[in-house]
């Protein structure tokens, strides 16, 4: 056989897939309710024809913050129909022998790895073990379809193959499984199979499932905010304007928000997406006719405007090469997102911690087998004579010694060092906590004195300036969406008016509202920080951050830390937070800091008044680590909080507490709305002849210790004071190592002033009794002076 033979796949008549002997296993067109039953018998290249395109081509890409109107089209008329034919046709991939071989060896090799590590873990050498079996044809289809290192990826944990395909070598693949310091994914600190790899733009993946859709959302939105933004297009350097970002899913993932929400802003955006659904049918052992009404989800997402929907049989290595290419094609030309809908099957349990005898037949996995995708394409090849069974078993042989040569090299690596745990908690590159961000003392202030909100506005206005990668989006936080407007209207710019005239200056690329979904937010803005943007978003209110918990615990806080290093986000998210506001109620009231000062690798930070507001927020925005800024919404417009307004360059480092006033009895370590009370107690006490010092923490996560330290060998004893609850509140933390670490020099034991442990209420006598008051820190001072 020569080894120049070029292979064309060519379709025959007018036979869909579904009906032909060739992909009876393949899923149902949208319009067909019922699937064609599975034949034996691997499909001839001759009759051999793509899943049919189920769009109209969209227009052209929309101007930024102006969501294209899509009415839907009409049918297409015969002609168009042939000319679309014809255009398929045109499109069918040639593969010479060479590539047909080298799609089936990384099929191989895929399985295989799957195999070996399995028996490791039967041998107690590696902890943990999940398969990418039964989905390895439409993965290396992708691989092929897409660029390594070019494009964008963001896989989910069955994708072993795509990443072969795109470079990665057995040896790391198994360097994840036993865990060795030399790992590229995560140098030992995830489990195998989560992907991630710099030099291949593989971006770490973690285990919750569907959190990486509205990152793979964010990380494609950048592309397009930087052809946007004209000061950005000179450095893009790791942009290309073709570009196509990939996100697999399974079928159970299309259950989670997140998915409705990546394909909402993926649309609505003409992000060129390339979502992949390998749809196996089970969610562990959940089916999908439990997960999803009517048991497709290709039915629920097909009138979303601008998507590029096809379905294929993934077992198939052709036809899904077809598709993949087609749809890889349509994101790179900018009409908008793909979604490919693979059928595949999970010939092995969900992981080695499953037993899918438990519940699934006999005769179901029976079915399974019998559309293996390697048995598949096995039969493919000996049909039509590409290869012999004796080649066959020649590529086997060295796929074997290939991994067992790597397995041998994996175990002998060594394991991470255990001092290496800390590392990349934080960003090893820029320590907020630094002496170069520290220039508040002998800070020139000019200009009439501004409020909490004047002087946020102002840090904005002059960072965003100054730096034309921040990008500012939230709910509310744009002046008006629709451009048209913004002459005849006075703007909105947030809720508080933080964000006031930021889009008037700056343009609807950098500042622009989102979606009324807090995931979408954080999400999207972790994909940007990925790519080199600098979001700071706005949460509109504490009380509502919750549904972006996910990406905030296990996506933010953790990416630096869980790649060792190889990939960071930056993001800062401003937050109004807390009570005091006389009707906010229990949804407007929130104050729960001490939840978020506990992530590891997220820095939290809580100015009293307008000046710190403004220095601490420029040190979040050029940090190189993730922030949380607490914005107090009783404290934005407070006259007793103002300031005249500092340099552009002010900035306070994270860590640094303040004394807001000086005494030698007693000490009060707080921040928040609690300054401001505690000053006016300790004022109150001082009329009895009481010197009361007072702390500013400014920062919780890290907060100063060195500061705490002096105060209480100075004063001997300490009330801790803060809005949150008193129960496992923040002040509980500091209680603790005070008395753990300085119990030598306390006087007395430590006191704390809190909020009652319940929720505040709308009426003003409730919220005065549940919140502390200046009359509860007051108490609290007489009574430890008088211990």
């Amino acid at each position: 056989m020569s080894d120049t033979k070029v292979l064309k796949l060519v379709p025959k008549g007018k036979v869909k897939v579904s009906e032909a002997p060739a992909a009876a296993a393949a899923p149902a067109p949208v319009e067909e309710k019922k699937p064609q039953p599975v034949e034996e018998k691997a499909p001839p290249l001759k009759t051999f024809r793509p899943a049919p395109i189920t769009k109209i081509e969209p227009a052209s890409l929309p101007k930024p913050q102006a969501p294209p109107t899509v009415s839907k089209p009409a049918a297409a008329p015969e002609r168009r129909r042939d000319k679309n034919e014809r255009r398929e046709r045109r499109d069918q991939p040639r593969l010479s022998r060479e590539q047909l071989l080298e799609m089936y060896r990384t099929m191989y090799l895929s399985r295989r790895l799957d195999d070996k590590e399995i028996q490791l873990k039967n041998q107690n050498k590696i902890f943990f073990q999940i398969s990418g079996a039964g989905h390895e044809a439409i993965l290396v289809a992708a691989g092929m379809a897409l660029k390594p290192g070019y494009d964008w990826f963001y896989p989910y944990y069955r994708d072993r193959a795509l990443c072969l395909q795109l470079g990665m070598t057995p040896l790391e693949q198994l360097l994840a499984a036993v865990g060795a310091a030399k790992d590229p994914n995560s140098h030992g600190r995830q489990m195998p199979s989560h992907w991630g790899n710099t030099k291949l733009n593989i971006v770490s993946q973690s285990s919750p499932t569907g959190t990486q859709l509205l990152q793979a959302v964010g990380c494609a939105e950048a592309g397009y905010r930087f052809k946007l933004i004209k000061e950005l297009r000179k450095r893009a350097s790791n942009f290309r304007k073709d570009e196509v970002v990939y996100v697999s899913l399974g079928d159970g993932t299309s259950s989670e928000g997140e998915f409705w929400e990546a394909l909402n802003s993926a649309c609505n955006l003409k992000l060129p997406v390339l979502f992949l659904l390998e749809d196996n049918g089970y969610a562990i052992s959940v089916p999908v006719e439990v997960q999803t009404a009517g048991g497709d989800v290709s039915r629920l997402i097909k009138n979303f405007p601008n998507l590029y929907l096809q379905r294929c049989d993934g077992t198939n290595a052709l036809e899904s090469l077809a598709v993949m290419k087609r749809a890889v094609q349509y994101c790179r030309e900018g009409k908008g997102p793909a979604f490919v809908h693979a059928k595949v099957i999970r010939p092995y349990s969900h992981s080695l911690s499953d037993d899918e005898k438990l519940y699934r037949s006999q005769e179901e996995r029976t079915a399974d087998a019998e559309r293996d995708p390697l048995k598949r394409f096995d039969s493919v090849l000996i049909d039509e004579k590409v290869i012999d069974q004796d080649g066959l078993q020649k590529i086997k042989d060295e796929v074997a010694a290939l991994i067992n040569e790597a397995t041998d090299q994996a175990l002998a690596s060594p394991q991470p060092d255990p001092d290496t745990v800390k590392l990349y908690v934080y960003s090893p590159d820029v320590d907020p906590t630094a002496k170069e961000f520290d220039n508040e003392a002998g800070a020139e202030l000019s200009g009439n004195a501004g409020t909490m909100v004047d002087l946020i506005n102002r840090c904005l206005h002059t960072e965003m300036a100054r730096d034309p990668r921040i990008i500012v989006f939230g709910e509310d936080v744009a002046d008006c969406s629709r451009e048209e407007f913004l002459a005849q209207v006075k703007g909105k710019g947030g809720v508080f008016k933080v964000t006031a005239n930021l889009q008037r200056k700056f343009g609807s690329a950098r500042v622009f509202n989102s979606p009324l979904a807090e995931a979408n937010i954080v999400g999207r803005a972790i994909g940007m920080a990925t790519r080199g943007l600098k979001p700071v978003v706005e949460i509109q209110f504490f009380d509502y951050i919750w549904p972006a918990m996910h990406q905030i615990r296990n996506e933010l806080a953790v990416l630096r830390w869980r790649s060792g290093g190889e990939w960071k986000a930056p993001v800062v998210m401003r937050v109004p937070v807390g009570g005091y506001l006389k009707g906010g109620a229990v949804y407007h009231s929130q104050s729960g800091v001490s939840i978020f000062t506990q992530i590891p690798g997220l820095r939290v930070i809580y100015p009293s008044n307008a000046l710190d507001a403004n220095g601490l927020l420029r040190t979040a925005i050029r940090c190189d680590d993730p922030v949380l800024f607490l914005e107090h919404k009783h404290l934005y417009r407070q006259a007793y909080n103002k300031s005249q307004y500092p340099p552009d360059d002010f900035m306070i480092p994270f860590g640094k507490a303040k004394t807001v006033r000086e005494g030698n009895e007693l000490s009060i370590i707080t921040y928040g709305a609690l300054v401001q009370r505690s000053l006016v107690a300790a004022k109150q006490a001082e009329q009895k002849g009481i010197s009361v010092e007072v702390i500013d923490l400014r920062s919780l996560q890290p907060y100063d210790w060195n500061a705490i330290t002096g105060t209480v060998q100075k004063t001997g004893k300490v009330i801790v004071a803060h809005e949150d609850s008193l129960s496992f509140g923040y002040g509980a933390e500091i209680a603790a190592r005070i008395a753990d670490e300085l119990f030598e020099f306390l006087d007395a034991p430590v006191r704390r002033v809190a909020a009652t442990d319940t929720f505040v209420a709308y009426a003003p006598q409730l919220e005065d009794i549940i919140l502390p008051q200046v009359a509860d820190v007051a108490k609290a001072i007489a009574e430890l002076q008088s211990y």
